[in-house]
């Protein structure tokens, strides 16, 4: 069935059954009201949704769902909108769901060490709300003041600290799951194992494909009894990515280690002071935590390895204040670019470790072919890497120019041994490299797990997965450019 032949969307019906069910201020009609919506943080794509819907609890969301199962209209949901795969892009004549009411911390359970959460909690709240207790949450993206959890569920996020800590798939337990048809239905559990298959781990990551989460379990860490970041400067950035597998070979596994270029040391550095060296090709920020005697230990083999490997400076936290400072350089790192260029480009591949030097090295070539300057600052011990492509989206050409440069990275990732997604997600920014990952047997299994769960093709239709074959097919593939 082809997009034209596709029945109308019931609007008159839809918004009816949604006003008996929503107060009337949880929906919104009007186009400028909804202007907000129509992105995440990529904005190359943007989309009107045919209405925005914010239910004030899960009941509503039930509702919201029913309703639009019943009539056939697609379902977007949505977060903070911090994303940057266009993920939560509305659909053009579906219902965007905006779960950022949903906001409660409903429980901290020290003695279990969790915390039960709705899907629009903010990351860094959830590490406030058990400080009290000597706890905290690990995953830490550099937007966790902001990022709301369901999100990171949604696009299983990571943060500076997932080299030892892990991703979110690492660090929750059970969620609370809405069916397509609204069903309430339990995943995971708090002990060290569940039976049956592992939905935990499927539905993490599931970029709402699958379902609308409206509860997390996650777990929560004792506070280290200490800390220090090591911040080394390079001459090269091969320098640095061959440092970045001599940590891990000497048997150091840091809390976190990460990795700027020149261009995004200068950035951070004119935007947070942070004392990063401006001399520098590269730097690389290890962190150390444990007890006191682990980061004094840990410290001095980190210091002594990073100057074997050439290191030009090297500077190491001596307080808290001073740790914080290093980090917040490397969190600003994005709106420190940002002040470089009209626009960039935020991409999202993973590489081996190994791999480092020769993907950066050939990053900076296809820099020179495309005449667009790029910034890398990744999270170098896990190989995710994060070029920020940048741009001035009001000259002819240059949209699609990164956009281009941005695949070839992505096939670059892939050809080395990586995958074209680390923590962002495929959404609708990646759907066309899918199939650089995936062979199309590999690709079939995705698309029947896609329909088990969701029939009717009703969850996020057009993100995620290639599915051009279906009557449900997003309308607006190719997404609208926001300068063509």
């Amino acid at each position: 069935m082809q997009a034209h032949d596709m029945p109308p969307i019931p609007r008159e019906a839809l918004l009816r059954n949604l006003r008996a069910e929503l107060p009337g201020h949880c929906i919104i009609t009007d186009t400028e009201s909804q202007r907000p919506f129509e992105c995440d943080g990529l904005t190359l794509y943007r989309e009107l949704p045919l209405l925005v819907v914010l239910p004030e609890n899960v009941e509503q969301v039930q509702q919201v769902l029913r309703i639009c199962c019943e009539l056939g209209v697609p379902v977007v949901a949505r977060g903070a909108g911090t994303g940057l795969c266009a993920g939560a892009m509305p659909h053009p004549e579906g219902v965007l769901l905006v779960l950022a009411k949903l906001d409660r911390i409903l429980e901290i359970d020290p003695l279990a060490r969790t915390a039960r959460v709705q899907p629009g909690v903010s990351n860094l709240s959830i590490s406030a709300a058990a400080a009290g207790h000597g706890l905290y949450y690990a995953p830490d993206p550099s937007s966790q003041i902001a990022c709301s959890i369901g999100g990171n569920v949604a696009e299983n996020s990571g943060g500076v600290h997932c080299l030892k800590y892990g991703l979110t798939v690492h660090n929750i337990l059970a969620l609370e799951l809405l069916t397509v048809e609204g069903e309430r239905i339990s995943i995971g559990c708090q002990g060290l194992d569940s039976p049956g298959y592992d939905l935990l781990a499927l539905l993490t990551g599931s970029e709402g494909l699958l379902g609308i989460v409206v509860e997390v379990t996650v777990r929560l860490l004792p506070s280290p009894q200490a800390a220090r970041v090591i911040m080394a400067g390079f001459p090269s950035v091969t320098a640095a990515g061959d440092a970045v597998g001599a940590v891990i070979a000497a048997g150091i596994i840091p809390a976190g280690l990460e990795m700027m270029d020149r261009l995004a040391i200068q950035a951070a550095e004119d935007f947070a002071g942070a004392g990063y060296p401006r001399d520098a090709e590269a730097l690389l920020l290890c962190e150390v935590d444990g007890t006191a005697e682990e980061v004094d230990s840990g410290s001095r083999r980190v210091e002594a390895l990073f100057l074997e490997l050439g290191a030009t400076s090297i500077v190491a936290s001596a307080n808290e204040a001073q740790r914080a400072l290093l980090w917040q350089g490397r969190k600003a790192a994005f709106p420190a670019v940002g002040r470089l260029a009209p626009d960039y480009y935020c991409m999202d591949g993973t590489i081996p470790r190994r791999q480092v030097s020769r993907v950066l090295n050939e990053i900076a070539t296809l820099s020179g072919k495309y005449g667009l300057r790029v910034a890398n600052v990744f999270h170098a011990g896990d190989g995710n890497l994060h070029p920020l492509i940048l741009f001035d989206a009001s000259k002819p050409g240059e949209v699609r120019a990164a956009e281009q440069f941005g695949a070839d990275i992505l096939a670059l990732s892939v050809a080395v041994g990586g995958c074209i997604t680390g923590e962002h997600g495929v959404g609708l920014e990646k759907l066309r490299q899918m199939s650089h990952q995936f062979s199309p047997a590999e690709l079939a299994v995705l698309e029947d797990i896609k329909h088990a769960f969701d029939p009717g093709l009703n969850l996020n239709p057009g993100k995620g997965v290639p599915i051009l074959k279906r009557c449900q097919e997003y309308r607006a593939l190719p997404a609208r450019h926001r300068h063509d």
